[in-house]
């Protein structure tokens, strides 16, 4: 359904309402995926590649802004936010002149607005309101958000308005922010504000804060995971950062996919907060990940900063304007999809990291203490040429419930959350190591992405449940002895080092850096998921 429009100036219209905006000189609200492509074209925001695939350009800001991102310090929410690096404060009366100043930017433009859902389940759902410049980021929220069957968006009241203004630069001696970039969320007016940045990236997770926010005190657990769904109902969900594979490996062949990235977990079972992926597109291949692959060369699906050459043929091994080159598309492009968005009580947890030091295991299994330790911890390891400024040696990277950036609320909340579900349902839970083996990055491989989704099927069929496991002395992980398509030495990372001496020292040196992290939060934890935490030896 579209209510585009040419009229100008189109005044006080229905899909403006809660914005604050009364005036645009042109309005389209609610266009389709072929329309939005063609208004992108129309306005140069981007050109199609040789299968029609929208490519585009995010300009200077190729991923998050993470220092410009501010919560509003208002009364009736500053005592339950977790304020700090991660939810910088904003006065109510800077964000009032930021807010105002970039409605009165929108004004008598040309805009684009999208009514859309977060959230499969509608006991759980945030009706959405886009109001933006750019008919390529309007796109990019219908691909990722659930769109409204066409009876429901007549009469749509928005729980939360997103004002994008990409274009406008914010003054930070008129606005209180840190520069020309600001994203700033108000829990009180449930209004977000997004100016001075291209990547669309800020809008997704901008309202996977929101309802990071809204779903705790309901007993609904939020998680940055994938999710999917095996030949028997079998849900499984899988945690991990950025570049740990948890989209890769939740489009599996043999089982369904929920969601790539973002889900609720209730009484009811897991939904699906989105209606879209947005994969990680770098060095993909139409081998390791079919699905991935095919969607990314569709008509519809916006590609951010991925090279092309003239004639629109995709280079994804180029990673000239970012390593974070990026695919957003609806699910409905993925061929093995629940279209619904919803699961059943989860059976398995999976706990993904790419260890670049090459001394986790690929495939343990973990006891509900130690799957709390390693969900609280959320480490993985950065490595040159995945992120800007990292030198030769890897980093260790350490966000709390594998989603810090996303949290305004206190890590332990979302903690409690999730042991009180593994208790409650008896779901068993791994840990997956996708990064690399028989040596520290830059000595060792990466491991085989045959390899892990063997040991994740067997994981997940039950394979695994009467199989003999050894204790790992520096980890106290729990790994198999065998799993059949997979060598017994890649199970033990250990046996795959040359230089054994070598990973003694890596090893120890990596549980160093569990403990020190988890001395952050062991305050706040209890005695049972102490018991599970890694501890360097005196």
């Amino acid at each position: 359904m579209s209510h585009a429009t040419d009229i100008s100036p189109f005044r006080d219209s229905v899909p403006l309402a809660g914005t604050g905006i009364r005036l645009a000189s042109v309005l389209h609200a609610n266009l389709t995926a072929p329309a939005l492509v063609a208004h992108a074209l129309r306005k140069g925001e981007g050109r199609l590649s040789a299968e029609g695939a929208l490519i585009v350009r995010t300009g200077m800001h190729t991923g998050r802004s993470v220092a410009d991102k501010f919560v509003v310090d208002e009364p009736a929410t500053t005592g339950d936010v977790w304020w700090g690096k991660v939810n910088q404060k904003l006065p109510e009366a800077k964000f009032a002149m930021l807010k105002s100043r970039v409605q009165a930017y929108l004004q008598g433009r040309e805009l684009f607005t999208q009514d859309l859902y977060a959230g499969a389940d509608p006991a759980n759902r945030v009706r959405v309101r886009l109001v933006t410049t750019g008919a390529w980021h309007a796109l990019f929220a219908r691909n990722m958000f659930i769109r409204p069957p066409a009876a429901e968006l007549p009469g749509f009241v928005p729980d939360y308005v997103i004002l994008h203004a990409p274009d406008f630069e914010a003054d930070p001696a008129i606005d209180g922010v840190r520069s020309s970039t600001a994203v700033v969320l108000s829990f009180a007016e449930k209004t977000i504000v997004i100016a001075g940045t291209e990547y669309a990236g800020e809008i997704k997770k901008s309202i996977f804060t929101v309802m990071n926010w809204i779903l705790p005190p309901r007993g609904v657990l939020p998680m940055h995971c994938s999710a999917n769904i095996g030949p028997d109902g079998d849900t499984a969900l899988f945690f991990g950062l950025s570049g740990t594979g948890k989209t890769t490996l939740s489009s599996e062949p043999s089982r369904r996919l929920i969601g790539d990235d973002e889900h609720g977990w209730s009484a009811e079972g897991v939904f699906n907060f989105e209606g879209g992926c947005y994969a990680k597109v770098i060095n993909l291949s139409a081998e390791n990940e079919p699905e991935i692959w095919a969607a990314s060369h569709r008509f519809g699906t916006v590609l951010e900063n991925v090279v092309a050459d003239p004639q629109g043929h995709l280079d994804l091994a180029d990673a000239t304007f970012t390593e974070n080159t990026r695919a957003c598309y609806p699910v409905e492009f993925v061929p093995n999809v629940a279209l619904s968005g919803r699961g059943g009580t989860p059976l398995h947890v999976v706990m993904l990291t790419a260890d670049a030091f090459g001394v986790l295991p690929p495939l343990a299994r973990l006891n509900p203490a130690q799957a709390m330790y390693h969900f609280l911890s959320g480490y993985t390891a950065r490595v040159a040429g995945t992120e800007k400024g990292l030198g030769a040696e890897p980093q260790a990277t350490f966000s709390t419930c594998f989603g810090a950036p996303f949290l305004p609320r206190h890590p332990e909340i979302y903690g409690k959350l999730l042991q009180a579900m593994i208790k409650r349902y008896g779901t068993s839970c791994w840990l997956v190591n996708t990064g690399w083996t028989g040596g520290a990055y830059g000595t060792g491989k990466r491991m085989s992405i045959a390899h892990t989704r063997a040991m994740l099927r067997a994981a997940l069929a039950g394979e695994l449940d009467h199989a003999r496991f050894r204790t790992d002395p520096f980890f106290g992980l729990e790994i198999p002895e065998h799993v059949e398509g997979v060598p017994d030495e890649v199970l033990d990372p250990r046996v795959a080092w040359p230089d054994k001496a070598a990973y003694d020292k890596a090893a120890a040196a990596l549980v160093k850096r569990f403990a020190d992290n988890f001395a952050t939060f062991a305050h706040l934890v209890d005695d049972e998921i102490k018991a599970g935490a890694i501890r360097a030896v005196a």
